[in-house]
C-alpha cells in the first residue's frame, strides 16, 4: 500500500515559558496586566522549561533509530523554537531530523486581550467577557485576535501539507497548548463539545507528548487512519525527576 499519512505524528507543547511564570505571578497578586515586556512571539523558555525540553529530548534520542522523528515542524515563537532545538541537541538527533518553521503553528492570537489577566479582562472589557461566556471559547474571537475555529482553519492547511509532503514519515510537531487541542480536534474528528470537554479537564502540560500511529490493512482494503497512541505523556520528565508544569498560556478569560 502506498502511504498516504505520516507513519507517526507526535504533537508536543513547548516547555514552561517566562510568560507562564509571569502570568502565575500576576494572577497571584491580583494584577490586571501580565508583566512581560516583549512581544508574545519573543517570550523565551524559563530555566525549568529548558530542563523539560532536554528531558524530552533524551527520550526521543533513546528511541530505536527506525522510530525516531524524521521531520520536526515548529511554531516560529521563540519558546517553541528553543524547545525544538534543545530537544534535538539533547537527543543527539539534530543531523537526522529536518527542522522546518511554520507560521500556521503559531500561538492563538489574543488581540486586545493580550497580556491581560482574568481580572484585567473582566474589569477592562466586561462586555467582551460576557460575550465570550455566552458564545464560548470555540467560536469567540476577541477584536484583533482569533477563535479556536480560526486556529483550526489554518491547521487544516498544515495537515494537508503534512499528508502531501511527509506521507509514510515520522513527524514531530512542537507548538502551543491551543495547537495541541486543535490538532486533536482535527485528527480525532471531534466536535465542539468533545474538545471543550477535554479542555475543561485541565491544561496541556509543558513538554507533554500526544501521538498517533497510522494503521491500515496491508492488502489495501482498509483506508489508512491515525490511531491515538499517547495523550499528554509525561514519563520522559518524570523519569528524570524534572518538575511537571500545567500553566495555561496567557491570557486567561472566564470559562464558558
Amino acid at each position: 500500500m502506498t502511504p498516504t499519512l505520516p507513519q507517526m505524528l507526535w504533537v508536543v507543547r513547548h516547555g514552561q515559558s517566562a510568560g507562564n511564570v509571569a502570568r502565575d505571578a500576576a494572577e497571584a497578586n491580583g494584577l490586571h496586566v501580565i508583566d512581560i515586556p516583549t512581544r508574545d512571539i519573543d517570550v523565551p523558555l524559563s530555566d525549568l522549561g529548558r530542563r523539560q525540553s532536554q528531558s524530552l529530548g533524551h527520550w526521543f534520542g533513546s528511541l530505536p533509530l527506525q522510530e525516531r522523528p524524521q521531520v520536526l515542524l515548529c511554531s516560529p515563537y521563540v519558546r517553541a523554537r528553543q524547545t525544538a532545538q534543545l530537544l534535538l541537541d539533547s537527543g543527539g538527533i539534530t543531523q537526522a531530523v529536518r527542522l522546518r518553521m511554520d507560521e500556521r503553528l503559531r500561538e492563538k492570537e489574543f488581540g486586545i486581550l493580550d497580556r491581560l489577566t482574568h481580572l484585567g479582562i473582566t474589569r477592562k472589557y466586561p462586555e467582551l467577557s460576557e460575550q465570550r461566556g455566552h458564545v464560548g471559547k470555540f467560536y469567540f474571537r476577541p477584536p484583533g485576535g482569533e477563535s479556536w475555529c480560526d486556529v483550526i482553519l489554518r491547521l487544516r492547511s498544515l495537515l494537508e501539507m503534512v499528508t502531501r509532503e511527509y506521507a509514510g514519515q515520522r513527524v514531530l510537531v512542537v507548538a502551543h497548548q491551543v495547537i495541541v487541542n486543535c490538532m486533536r480536534y482535527l485528527v480525532e474528528q471531534m466536535d465542539e463539545a468533545t474538545i471543550l470537554g477535554i479542555d475543561r479537564l485541565g491544561d496541556v502540560p509543558n513538554c507533554s507528548v500526544t501521538s498517533y500511529r497510522t494503521v491500515g490493512d496491508d492488502d489495501g482494503n482498509d483506508q489508512p487512519r491515525h490511531v491515538l497512541d499517547l495523550v499528554n505523556f509525561l514519563a520522559p520528565l518524570l523519569e528524570e525527576g524534572t518538575p511537571v508544569t500545567y500553566e495555561p498560556d496567557m491570557p486567561v478569560a472566564p470559562s464558558p
